[in-house]
């Protein structure tokens, strides 16, 4: 597994994406329109890795009870369903594998019942 990226919950994320862009001297990676609002991956150029900036108002109805206090982190791994089973049979809590905003991925808890994202 590789990470990914972290989600950051953020109020306003222009703002937060400036911040990562002009100030930090990131680059925005990916934009994706979900429900009317963009999710922004910002992050290093010669780098994988990025932060995903995720508004507030799309976690309104928050369905996987996320503590949004706390940032998600993203794997990536080259075979989901590989990835997935030998987690399950590990003894890992993972959820199924489903299509998140267009990305097929599931999920998996530690100990502490924190949730992390895995991607292809």
């Amino acid at each position: 597994m590789n990470v990914r990226y972290v989600v950051l919950y953020v109020n306003h994320a222009d703002v937060c994406r400036n911040f990562w862009v002009e100030q930090i001297g990131m680059v925005e990676k990916d934009r994706n329109d979900v429900a009317g609002t963009s999710l922004v991956q910002v992050g290093f150029e010669d780098q994988e890795f990025a932060f995903e900036l995720v508004p507030m108002s799309l976690m309104q109805n928050n369905p996987d009870n996320l503590d949004l206090a706390t940032p998600s982190i993203a794997f990536r791994v080259d075979d989901l369903q590989a990835s997935h089973d030998a987690l399950a049979r590990g003894g890992v809590q993972v959820s199924d594998i489903a299509d998140h905003s267009g990305t097929a991925s599931f999920a998996f808890a530690d100990p502490e019942d924190h949730w992390f994202a895995v991607t292809e």
